[in-house]
């Protein structure tokens, strides 16, 4: 069972509800160690005075904030003295249509429980309220000497927690980005030809069909340095598209795309039942070559060809 990350009361008007707050994802990424190269030494990292030179012990390095040449230290226990709530409160201040909430916004996703049997009650009146009203509660609260603003959502059967950017956290793409090209007339035909493809493309969300190629790739990679053999390289990268071959491409992209859906269909034999997933392990099985960077259209035709 996973352990709570933070515990509290979530409030809303005056309904006070016991919570634990779970980390909803998990990380696959492969951690590589550091090394000397040419040895098998592990490369650590230590706290040193960068005056002295000397390491630091973890219960000796307090926190400072420089401040007109100067640093002022703050103790921990004076972190948690001027906490909202001492740290311990989330509080809802209203509710609002989630689709008002531009994604940009969205940080961090967990899962909210209540702490006991005795106020399941009160989190289930919740839930089901934040269901049929379609909407999400917006909360801040303080967790690791840092406040967070929040959405809490009703999923499936549980209440989810999506940490937000604060408003000033997020960048003005006007003022980051030189190359934005804005609103500019476009040419009739190629817009509709885009928009033809972009409809020739049109799938349904199924996340379980995508996975970490890379992270595949990596391992596979590993495997083969430790056993001595050659490993399969990546395709290079497309090049940029022409701007004055774009319509010729856009066609061919929209031609293609309908062709395989059609080709898929004849060929497929059942395949387009199949999610990625499963297409991946049949390509394994059939050892099809370049399976590990192939999207789930390019492996089903791959999959036609070879039966």
């Amino acid at each position: 069972m996973a352990r709570p990350i933070w515990s509290g009361t979530l409030t809303f008007g005056l309904v006070s509800l016991p919570v634990q707050l779970f980390s909803a994802t998990e990380s696959h990424t492969i951690r590589f160690r550091q090394l000397e190269r040419g040895t098998s030494d592990r490369i650590r990292n230590k706290r040193v005075n960068e005056r002295t030179g000397k390491e630091v012990a973890a219960e000796d390095i307090v926190k400072g904030l420089e401040t007109d040449g100067e640093y002022v230290v703050v103790e921990p226990d004076e972190l948690d003295e001027i906490a909202p709530g001492r740290s311990q409160a989330l509080e809802i201040s209203g509710f609002v249509d989630l689709d008002e909430v531009d994604p940009i916004y969205f940080d961090r996703t967990y899962w909210l429980a209540p702490k006991d049997e005795e106020h399941a009650k009160v989190y289930a009146l919740l839930h089901e309220a934040l269901s049929r009203t379609s909407r999400a509660g917006i909360a801040t609260f303080v967790m690791r000497n840092r406040e967070y603003l929040l959405a809490v959502k009703a999923e499936a059967d549980v209440l989810a927690v999506h940490t937000l950017h604060w408003a000033d956290e997020v960048r003005d793409p006007k003022e980051e980005i030189s190359t934005t090209p804005g609103k500019r007339k476009l040419p009739e035909k190629e817009l509709k030809t885009a928009v033809e493809l972009v409809e020739a493309l049109d799938m349904e969300w199924h996340p379980e069909e995508y996975r970490d190629t890379f992270r595949e790739r990596v391992l596979e990679l590993v495997e083969a340095k430790a056993k001595g053999e050659t490993y399969e390289k990546a395709e290079p990268p497309p090049q940029a598209t022409n701007v004055v071959d774009l319509m010729d491409v856009l066609q061919k992209s929209v031609d293609r795309a309908g062709g395989k859906q059609r080709k898929g269909a004849r060929k497929g034999g059942g395949l387009e039942r199949l999610n990625k997933k499963q297409l991946y392990e049949r390509a394994a099985d059939a050892d099809i070559p370049g399976r590990s960077s192939m999207n789930r259209d390019e492996l089903i035709e791959a999959l036609g060809n070879a039966s």
